[in-house]
């Protein structure tokens, strides 16, 4: 019998949303279906809390004071500690537009909210099991 304690870690989740509400509730459903969460309020506790506690995936609200979404995302794919860490933009931007810079920054997927949480986590499983961060 294999398996151990690092082949049954769940996946670490950064989720960062300006909105209160919006960052709770996302963060209790990913715990709900076995992710840790880490949240985050903006772009700059983002980047603390990447290099901090290194998550397997960020989920990124783009529209945020402070630093917003896109230039954090900038900032942590060009950082050597933190580039390979996946971004998915979490975001009501739905024009085609704003989806292209989400990736221009670095972003390696982008939903457009609302989604329907089974669908996010769907994606955010499949971006896991991209780039090799699933377990």
């Amino acid at each position: 019998m294999g398996g151990g304690v690092a082949a049954t870690r769940k996946p670490l989740i950064l989720v960062v949303d300006d909105t209160e509400d919006a960052r709770d509730l996302c963060a209790e459903y990913l715990q709900f279906h076995d992710f840790l969460v880490e949240t985050a309020h903006d772009g700059q506790e983002a980047i603390r809390k990447a290099l901090a506690v290194r998550p397997d995936l960020i989920l990124m609200d783009l529209s945020m004071p402070i630093m917003d979404g896109w230039q954090a995302t900038r900032w942590l794919k060009a950082n050597e500690q933190t580039c390979a860490i996946p971004v998915v933009a979490f975001t009501a931007h739905a024009m085609v537009i704003s989806q292209m810079s989400a990736l221009e920054a670095g972003c390696d997927e982008v939903v457009t909210k609302p989604v329907l949480p089974n669908d996010l986590v769907r994606v955010l499983r499949q971006v896991l099991a991209r780039t090799g961060a699933s377990n």
